[in-house]
Order: C-alpha cells, then sequence, then structure tokens
C-alpha cells in the first residue's frame, strides 16, 4: 500500500508542486489582503470608503491573477481538476453523483463561493470548459463582478463589525481601569 501511495506520488509530483505554489502563494496574497490591508482600510477611511477602495483594489488583483493564470495555463489550485469531474459525468455511481452535485445550483454556489474566495477562484470554478485558459466570456464578466460585490460587501461588513467591537472593548477597558 505505502508502494502504491509513493509510485503515485512520484508519478503526479509536477502537479502536486503547481499545486503547491498555487495553494501557497494565494494563501499569502488573501492574508495580506485580507488579514492587513481590509482591517486598516476599513478602520482609516470607514465602511464606504475603504470597502470601495478594497473593492477596487480586489478588482485589480483579480484581474492581473486572471491574465497570469491564462497566460501560465497551469491549474494552480486543482479547480480545473474540479471542473473536469463536473463536466464528465463518468461511469462509476460516484463520478456520477459528484457530477450531479456539482452542477445542481449555479447561484447557490456564486454566492457560497463567493464569500468563502476571492472573485478569481469563484470565476475560474465557474468558467465553462476544464483545462481552457481563454480568458473571461460575458457570463464569466457577469460571475466575477457579482463575485466581486458579493464578497466584498460580505468581508467589509464583517471587517466593520471586529474593528467597530474591538473599539468598543478598548473604550470599556479604559473607563474600567481609569
Amino acid at each position: 500500500m505505502l508502494k502504491r501511495f509513493s509510485a503515485a506520488l512520484l508519478k503526479h509530483k509536477n502537479r502536486l508542486g503547481v499545486f503547491a505554489t498555487g495553494l501557497t502563494a494565494n494563501y499569502l496574497i488573501v492574508f495580506v489582503f485580507d488579514y492587513c490591508l481590509y482591517p486598516f482600510f476599513i478602520w482609516k477611511l470607514g465602511l464606504l470608503r475603504g470597502g470601495l477602495v478594497m473593492t477596487l483594489l480586489g478588482l485589480v488583483v483579480c484581474l492581473g491573477a486572471f491574465v497570469l493564470y491564462d497566460w501560465a495555463k497551469k491549474d494552480w489550485f486543482g479547480l480545473e481538476l474540479l471542473k473536469a469531474v463536473r463536466e464528465n459525468e463518468g461511469h462509476s455511481r460516484l463520478a456520477r453523483w459528484s457530477a450531479w452535485l456539482m452542477k445542481k445550483s449555479n447561484f447557490l454556489m456564486l454566492v457560497v463561493l463567493s464569500v468563502k474566495f476571492d472573485p478569481f477562484i469563484t470565476t475560474i470554478y465557474m468558467r465553462r470548459g476544464a483545462h481552457q485558459y481563454r480568458g473571461m466570456s460575458r457570463r464569466d464578466w457577469g460571475i466575477f463582478l457579482a463575485s466581486l460585490g458579493i464578497g466584498n460587501l460580505c468581508w467589509a461588513l464583517a471587517t466593520f463589525g471586529g474593528i467597530t467591537g474591538l473599539e468598543r472593548l478598548y473604550g470599556l477597558a479604559r473607563r474600567c481601569l481609569g
């Protein structure tokens, strides 16, 4: 069993390396963006102006990621693999069930992915066709802009709520201690 696992790892080492690189880079970008820049701009500029600045910054970053993704033609996140599963009915019961589940609701998928991931990831996953690094169609632009709005609205409100709560706790602590 261990030999088969080792052989499978060796067989797919390039793909695993691309996934690891893509996921690590994405994690670092998302961490800086969501946990450093977003709170700073919301704190300094307020909910509306800070949210607008971060939405525009997110637009630029995600569009840059699209250009790089389509230019490199590499499946950095395994999304093309997931799309291939979604689009291929397969012969096994598990393959057919997985494809059915992933196709069930585009709107629900848009909302869930937009809240959990950035517009780049959401649009790449929802873009039709696996391994077709071909830019964005009109449909893809709609998904991208909807995801940008949904995700930034949720993140701006969550960040604003967190900052407001911390400010109130700080004020309460100052009153109690001083």
